[in-house]
């Protein structure tokens, strides 16, 4: 009998009886779909086949201080890991006396022959290194074939006395925001733990390294899950775990993992050379924001744009200016700077590649030998930074002077910068709210060199005079690295 309000029926009102039919066709249909009145599918035969590739991975390293020199070794503070954690990391010891520390990872077998990939974190500056399989095998490291503190990498030897259940690498590219992914790993100590979640984001830059390119996951990843795989629900590797952003050390849902197509590049480098040999413009680039772009023409925003250019780098060879603006790599799309670096580290060493570019209004095209990135740029990136005036005039909150001797002394400028010095900054004015300091030298202004300040005053006069809002100019710090820096007029 139905109620509906204070008055009573004592037969189902007909909107009310399609509702109870329609209520007992879908328990028909649930009872007859076992799938569906169990929830989603389970993913139990995918990560039962694929348990025995995964690895926990213990290393030991002998530490010389106290014991906070070990960092984050710990579990999160009242977690019920805590003591464990507390009691297996062996902190303690007499004063001053080394003291044998132990941390948990991750990893996978790649190969059965023995080659195991894990994050180079997890194995950095350990004296020892085991592998421990799920069937309770544990092998000793005899190798690390090569290690990358880029992409947080490293690649393992052990020596089996029989073939190794391994896993292979899908493609990382063909992933989309909401497709479900598996993490198997060891956090907290307990291996072959199985999380379930969804690609959260793709592409992501947690500002981790000049390559960051990661996979977003609320898939739980914790500690201990570091160098462990994220597999699709086809069973492939397309992350390597990597990091957590998390202020308590345990999952909140924000997981990122290295991509299979940036990961097996690095791999099979460490493999063959036993380093990373990754590619080389000769660029420093920073990106184009919209004051930059509305000072060169460029509309909409986008590409990298090009700082300076090495002597007798590729790029110089090519006739890559600074000012140019790469918008294209290799059939490649550049929608800011960061696509850049991590476009040209993943080119053939040798190869010619072709090079889109914006150049004074204009789409020019150039043909760039890539060379062999030095170790010693690998960190070098340029920066957008940024300019008031001589005796009175309005210069965007610049004094400036000619560069002396003097004043190169006085600055620690190179002998190599010329151009104008700047020798104070007006609080608050456009200039210092682009972070210009003294000691920074102009060296052009609207793409044109200046020499002497009353070049710069000139410069910016025209600029005022034609009714542009910006002036772009191109400064160098004292060691003669150079960024572009757009400031406003007025």
């Amino acid at each position: 009998m139905f109620q509906r309000g204070n008055r009573y029926q004592q037969g189902p009102h007909p909107a009310a009886r399609r509702w109870v039919w329609s209520l007992v066709g879908c328990l028909v249909l649930l009872a007859a779909t076992p799938g569906l009145a169990r929830g989603p599918a389970s993913v139990a035969d995918i990560a039962e086949g694929l348990q025995d590739a995964v690895v926990n991975i213990s290393t030991t390293q002998t530490l010389e201080g106290p014991s906070d020199a070990a960092p984050g070794r710990k579990g999160p503070k009242g977690s019920p890991f805590e003591e464990f954690f507390d009691d297996f990391f062996d902190d303690e010891g007499p004063d001053g006396m080394p003291r044998r520390v132990s941390s948990l990872g991750s990893g996978f077998v790649i190969d059965p022959s023995g080659l195991i990939v894990t994050n180079n974190h997890v194995i950095e500056g350990a004296d020892e290194i085991i592998i421990n399989f799920i069937d309770g095998t544990k092998l000793k490291v005899t190798k690390i074939l090569g290690h990358d503190p880029k992409t947080d990498l490293a690649l393992l030897k052990v020596e089996p006395k029989k073939p190794l259940t391994a896993i292979s690498f899908g493609d990382s590219s063909k992933l989309r925001v909401g497709d479900w992914v598996m993490a198997i790993g060891n956090p907290f100590g307990l291996g072959g733990s199985v999380t379930v979640g969804v690609v959260s984001a793709t592409k992501r830059d947690i500002n981790a390294g000049p390559y960051d390119d990661f996979i977003q996951t609320d898939a739980a990843i914790n500690r201990g899950n570091s160098g462990g795989p994220l597999f699709n629900m086809e069973g492939e590797v397309i992350g390597v775990n990597t990091a957590i952003i998390s202020p308590t050390g345990g999952s909140i849902g924000i997981g990122f993992a290295v991509p299979s197509n940036s990961a097996t590049k690095v791999l099979s480098q460490l493999k063959e050379y036993g380093e990373t040999r990754r590619g080389w413009l000769g660029v420093h680039v920073q990106n184009v924001t919209e004051e930059i772009a509305e000072s060169l023409g460029l509309n909409p925003p986008r590409g990298a744009l090009v700082a300076s250019v090495t002597p007798d780098g590729p790029a110089a060879a090519a006739g890559i200016e600074p000012r140019d603006v790469i918008v294209d790599f290799d059939g490649q799309s550049i929608a800011n700077m960061r696509d850049l670096p991590r476009a040209v580290v993943g080119a053939t060493i040798g190869k010619d590649v072709p090079v889109q570019l914006m150049r004074g209004g204009e789409t020019k095209e150039v043909t760039v030998k890539i060379g062999r990135l030095p170790e010693q740029d690998e960190d070098k990136e340029a920066e957008a930074a940024p300019m008031r005036e001589q005796d009175g005039d309005d210069l965007l909150g610049l004094s400036i002077a000619p560069l002396t001797n003097d004043l190169r002394n006085k600055y620690g400028i190179s002998g190599n910068v010329e151009g104008v010095v700047i020798t104070d900054v007006t609080p608050d004015s456009p200039a210092a709210k682009k972070k210009v300091k003294p000691g920074d030298v102009i060296v052009e202004v609207t793409q044109e060199e200046v020499r002497q300040p009353q070049d710069v005053v000139s410069r910016l006069q025209a600029v005022k005079r034609s009714g542009r809002r910006r002036v772009l100019l191109l400064l160098s710090d004292a060691k003669g690295e150079l960024r572009f820096v757009a400031v406003p007029t007025s």
